[in-house]
């Protein structure tokens, strides 16, 4: 074994000797045998014998590594690190300008997909358009081309500028004005039509602040998150439809025009998308929208609840029997809410819709009525009767709110009032 490995390490050192150029051999060989130093280069035979065989093998070793520190490490026997891509590469950037989609930027990178937003928004060249979140202005210069002036709310100062620039010395420039807020917070001014991208955290809110704005626009095309855009068109029996279906479909018509697939846009968010169209009603419903807001809530707190075992129980009819004889003290007819009968940003307040949950259903499997006995004394029981025979009248009792339209939630409320039972 021994023979073996130094018969190696002399064919080895020889033919590393023998690979130098002549003009570095003797001061190779000086390296490699640092114990002969003479003026006439020893042969590797002579060497080897006056070195020991661990000082042969050690300078070997450091002579090896240090002629592959210059080569790639897949051919020096290594692994090749892959280098980590770092933060400011995941940021997606258009003219310089980062995204963030925390604040909902995902800007419409497609020109096809917005050339046919516009076309489905039948704009005329007459129109005062509203845009809100415009971004780099990709949609903002279709719409300058199609209509008489633009109206841009963005809450980033970064896009407000990127937007100036943009148009600046182009013929759009005098037609385009520039809102930097809060769109929920700034007082909006006449427009037309709204087309707009808009980040998805606001889409409630926002969707009511439109249909509560006067004088009324001839519609809006929204793009929406996919489930949202689903809840708003859903109609009575769908899975997805809620009190905000309701509520919207009560104040204006409300159409799906297509979806819009999440590659669409820059940076890519993580579902996707459909574009609505939302045409308010002219006029408006003859309700008071505080009572409307009142009824709604308490027939979808549980909306495969049939509608007598919802009345049923303690805390509707204690509210209820509550607001009942408030209205009774006060003398009938004195003081009229006026106010809310036009207030339509009372129903903007949609959080069980914003959360995007969907009732499965099981509702009716845990479907419990209370007992007869718990207002068994005198007045409560009396409201009790009341608040039922009025359901009974309308043929309600055994109905769900989820199968039911505008026109039986408006005509339940009617019975309700004409009881004398309010719920605001």
């Amino acid at each position: 074994m021994l023979f073996s490995a130094t018969h190696f390490a002399l064919k080895l050192k020889k033919s590393l000797v023998d690979s130098f150029p002549p003009k570095s051999t003797q001061d190779t060989r000086a390296h490699l045998f640092p114990e002969v130093r003479s003026a006439a280069p020893p042969s590797p035979t002579q060497a080897l014998s006056c070195v020991s065989h661990r000082t042969v093998e050690r300078n070997l070793i450091g002579l090896i590594q240090r002629s592959t520190l210059d080569l790639p490490s897949s051919m020096a026997g290594g692994k090749i690190r892959k280098e980590k891509p770092s933060r400011a590469a995941s940021n997606h950037y258009q003219g310089g300008i980062s995204f963030h989609k925390s604040k909902g930027q995902h800007i419409l990178k497609n020109p096809l997909l917005v050339d046919t937003i516009v076309q489905k928004s039948g704009i005329k060249s007459t129109d005062v358009i509203l845009e809100i979140g415009p971004g780099t202005g990709n949609l903002t210069k279709k719409l300058l081309e199609a209509g008489k002036n633009v109206i841009a709310v963005e809450l980033d100062p970064r896009m407000v500028l990127e937007l100036q620039r943009r148009f600046q010395g182009t013929p759009f420039s005098n037609r385009l004005k520039v809102i930097q807020g809060d769109v929920l917070k700034v007082d909006l001014p006449y427009f037309d039509i709204c087309v707009a991208n808009i980040p998805y955290q606001i889409s409630s809110p926002l969707t009511f602040k439109l249909l509560s704005h006067r004088p009324a626009f001839r519609c809006a095309v929204i793009m929406f998150q996919r489930e949202f855009a689903m809840r708003l068109v859903a109609q009575p029996g769908d899975n997805l439809y809620c009190r905000l279906s309701v509520n919207t479909q009560l104040l204006s018509r409300i159409s799906h025009l297509l979806k819009v697939g999440k590659n669409n846009f820059r940076p890519p968010p993580k579902v996707d998308s459909s574009v609505v169209r939302i045409e308010p009603r002219k006029p408006l419903p003859p309700v008071n929208f505080k009572e409307w807001d009142g009824l709604i809530r308490l027939c979808f707190n549980r909306k495969n609840k049939t509608l007598g075992s919802v009345f049923r129980q303690k805390s509707v009819l204690s509210l209820l029997e509550k607001n009942y004889k408030t209205l009774q003290a006060l003398q009938k007819g004195s003081s009229e809410d006026t106010e809310g009968e036009m207030d339509v940003s009372t129903l903007g307040d949609n959080s069980e819709d914003m959360s995007m949950e969907i009732e499965d259903g099981r509702d009716d499997e845990m479907e419990v009525e209370d007992d007869g006995d718990d207002d068994a004394g005198g007045d409560g029981s009396d409201f009790k009767a009341k608040v039922l025979g009025v359901l009974k009248q309308g043929d309600f009792e055994e109905k769900r709110s989820s199968k039911l339209t505008q026109v039986d939630f408006l005509y339940l409320l009617s019975l309700f009032n004409k009881a004398g039972i309010h719920f605001s």
